[in-house]
């Protein structure tokens, strides 16, 4: 069965006028001009959409400091090489993110160095996991 055209338009509007198409936010709150290094364990990998949220206890001059890092779906992370399981509670890690403007111990997630070297990322210049050793 065919819709009319002007029912599908009138579905999409809809759809996209729909509470959840609004709420999403955008990353006004990051400071994109800004890539950080945080180095720490991880106390936390919350595997839940629509974004996947780790929590790492950094030190810094000899104080200990929660920070938390928004990412992406589970699906975007999951065909970026990421498995539910790829971070674990005492895992140590250097992650790459986009600071919070307002100074707070938080960030957009780009990517995350385990101590074994392997680099997971969220797949922004297309690259797998597996990839980051290749010549390109």
């Amino acid at each position: 069965m065919k819709l009319p055209s002007s029912l599908a338009l009138f579905v999409g509007c809809a759809i996209l006028a729909s509470p959840v198409a609004r709420a999403h936010h955008s990353f006004a709150m990051f400071d994109l001009t800004q890539t950080v290094e945080k180095e720490g364990v991880v106390k936390d990998l919350q595997w839940t959409n629509p974004h996947v949220w780790l929590t790492i206890e950094t030190m810094d001059a000899g104080t200990p400091e929660e920070w938390g890092f928004e990412s992406g779906p589970t699906n975007y992370l999951l065909r970026s090489g990421w498995k539910r399981d790829s971070l674990k509670p005492g895992d140590k890690v250097v992650v790459t993110l986009h600071p919070m403007k307002d100074g707070s111990h938080a960030g957009s997630l780009m990517a995350v160095k385990l101590d074994d070297g392997k680099v997971l990322n969220l797949g922004v210049q297309g690259a797998k996991p597996d990839d980051q050793d290749k010549p390109q």
